[in-house]
């Protein structure tokens, strides 16, 4: 393993981390040698990621599951990420929520609200939580799963995107503001992914035609197609990184 890349001793929570582009992430972050904590709501689907993970990297992932809408179990998978492994180094804000699919004045104010409290809320709760011990080792990574959504309109997932760009505007605040502790802190913006949690996006012919045919390299993202970003920017190699984005969309914002 190349100096630049190497995680091992680095220690990474992964909310989100069971299916998709989550569960990607986590397993590139442990084949880098990390100790990666699979979270999400389900308790079965995580120890069925962290199995998988395992079987190729023998004790690399550990399982707490947490819902992000509740503060109480993200302080609870942070404290036990401290009590198991002893550290929190790197923390990446992949899990959200988009429950609603249409134009904004047809969206309810709950679903809105969910939106905006899982987020954007729930990763503020969460980076709250681990800076105090980055901040006492000096050292830390941030990543924010954002979107190409952040950076452009829709009428079909406004309120998502809107709450997409806020992350975009977090991440900056947050370089600033942790920059001085030796904290990154960054955004990856997905593009169309084929995930479960984008299926409606993608799962019909016609959409999936649709969205070909804006990609300049003419397929949709697999989940592992985003995990590369996130070990670079976790890694030595985007040590002097922080307070950006990473678009990875296979060029369909150009």
């Amino acid at each position: 393993m190349g100096e630049l890349f190497d995680l091992t001793g680095k220690v990474a929570i992964i909310t989100g981390s069971s299916r998709g582009i989550g569960k990607a992430i986590a397993h590139r972050m442990a084949e880098h040698g990390a100790k990666v904590v699979v979270s999400s709501r389900r308790a079965e689907s995580c120890q069925a990621a962290a199995d998988e993970i395992n079987a190729q990297f023998p004790g690399s992932a550990i399982v707490i599951p947490a819902n992000i809408s509740s503060k109480e179990e993200l302080q609870n998978l942070v404290d036990e990420t401290v009590r198991q492994l002893g550290k929190v180094d790197i923390l990446v804000c992949n899990a959200a929520s988009n429950p609603y699919y249409g134009p904004m004045s047809g969206i309810t104010d709950a679903q809105f609200q969910k939106v905006l409290h899982n987020n954007i809320i729930s990763n503020n709760w969460l980076v709250t939580m681990v800076t105090p011990g980055m901040k006492e080792r000096r050292d830390g990574a941030i990543i924010l799963i954002s979107s190409i959504g952040g950076i452009r309109g829709t009428s079909v997932i406004g309120a998502y995107n809107i709450s997409k760009a806020a992350d975009l505007m977090m991440a900056r605040n947050l370089a600033i503001e942790l920059g001085p502790d030796n904290i990154r802190v960054n955004c990856i913006c997905p593009g169309l992914v084929k995930t479960d949690f984008a299926r409606a996006l993608w799962d019909t012919p016609e959409a999936e035609e649709k969205s070909l045919t804006t990609n300049p390299m003419r397929r949709l993202g697999e989940p592992d197609d985003i995990a590369g970003g996130a070990v670079f920017l976790a890694a030595r190699a985007g040590a002097w990184t922080s307070g950006t984005a990473i678009v990875m969309d296979g060029g369909t914002v150009a």
